[in-house]
């Protein structure tokens, strides 16, 4: 593929190349303050019945918030698009590029659930090429398994549910030898040394790299993601997403937490060190047969019992995840970093079974 010639516009569904956007009130009146009266959105003009007031709709570009995020993670705001976790934009890719009956997109499993599920959902085939034994990419059975309809590939780095980073020159390889979109998946690249590819963007015009601020930022309930890709794109997603699809208090917060950066190296911090505690605990107990590396704030225990284990841990009010027929992650348990004193009671609970 030559980079220099790729034409996003020729990958798109062909209705989605005239489509008209909606052009919702805060688009043909961007200016708010308090010193106009707006009768142009059919708003409550009382305030909320909490007494709060977010009945005004939200900026359907969140701008202020890609400002301070531009500057966090050094990507021009025309190359950020927020949306509703990172599952929103998953879905969009599958909307704007795919399309049901004859397209088909690739996944790397073990992997993130939702591809498969948004793949389902939009009625398009889905291949699944697997890790290698490594973990890592596949890169010449990828390749093969392309064709002319072959519109996306999903990688996860670092990869759930194993936890570990794929290798950069690989999804390089297939950035440069394919005629599609990679997306690349960095939900945990705050817990990883590897460099975030949303740096790599002028690089590649088909690149989309996909983060989150539900992990190292701590805001899971309020979901929020994150999507860096070319202008091109960009420009595409903001035509089809719905008018407002980030509410005003989401916006608010993370535009607090964007002034805490401070407080969230300093959790991810903790989280990593409590990770590798974790993992010299358990390596050392003869029931953990291996202890996948992990980039990411999860590790990923192979175990003799999975099922066992999984329900014994529940009836001491111990939660974790049971990957055990997951592929490549045969009897496998896979535990969430908690705090050091969730962290000391899952290693008590394990440790008595």
């Amino acid at each position: 593929m030559e980079k220099s010639t790729f034409d996003i516009s020729s990958l798109l569904r062909e209705h989605i190349r005239t489509m008209t956007p909606y052009s919702s009130a805060r688009d043909e009146f961007e200016e708010v303050s308090d010193d106009f009266i707006f009768l142009d959105a059919n708003e409550n003009p009382f305030g909320t019945a909490t007494g709060e007031k977010y009945n005004r709709y939200p900026d359907p570009y969140q701008r202020a918030v890609k400002e301070k995020l531009s500057k966090v993670k050094h990507v021009p705001t025309e190359n950020i698009f927020l949306g509703n976790g990172s599952d929103e934009p998953i879905d969009l890719l599958f909307r704007a590029f795919v399309e049901s009956g004859k397209d088909n997109v690739i996944i790397l499993p073990p992997t993130y659930g939702m591809y498969q599920v948004s793949a389902a959902l939009n009625n398009v085939e889905l291949r699944k090429v697997s890790l290698t034994k490594s973990l890592d990419i596949d890169t010449e059975e990828v390749l093969n398994t392309i064709d002319q309809h072959t519109k996306l590939i999903f990688v996860c780095s670092p990869n759930n549910p194993t936890g570990n980073s794929v290798s950069v020159d690989r999804i390089e390889h297939l950035l440069n030898n394919f005629n599609g979109i990679v997306v690349v998946d960095e939900a945990y690249i705050d817990f990883s040394d590897q460099e975030s590819f949303s740096q790599k963007l002028d690089q590649y015009p088909n690149l989309v790299v996909l983060q989150t601020f539900s992990k190292a930022w701590g805001m899971a309930g309020l979901r929020l993601g994150m999507m860096f890709a070319s202008k091109e794109i960009i420009r595409v997603f903001n035509i089809i997403k719905p008018p407002y699809n980030i509410n005003q208090l989401t916006q608010e917060k993370a535009l607090e937490c964007l002034d805490n950066e401070d407080k969230v190296k300093e959790m991810v911090s903790v989280l990593i060190s409590e990770r590798e505690r974790l993992k010299d605990e358990l390596s050392s107990l003869p029931r953990v047969k291996s202890i996948y590396p992990s980039d990411a704030n999860f590790l990923l225990i192979q175990v003799e019992d999975a099922n066992n284990d999984y329900d014994r841990l529940i009836k001491s009010n111990v939660v974790i995840r049971n990957r055990a027929n997951v592929l490549l992650c045969d009897e496998g348990l896979r535990i969430s970093i908690g705090t050091k004193e969730e962290n000391n009671k899952f290693i008590e609970a394990f440790k008595a079974l």
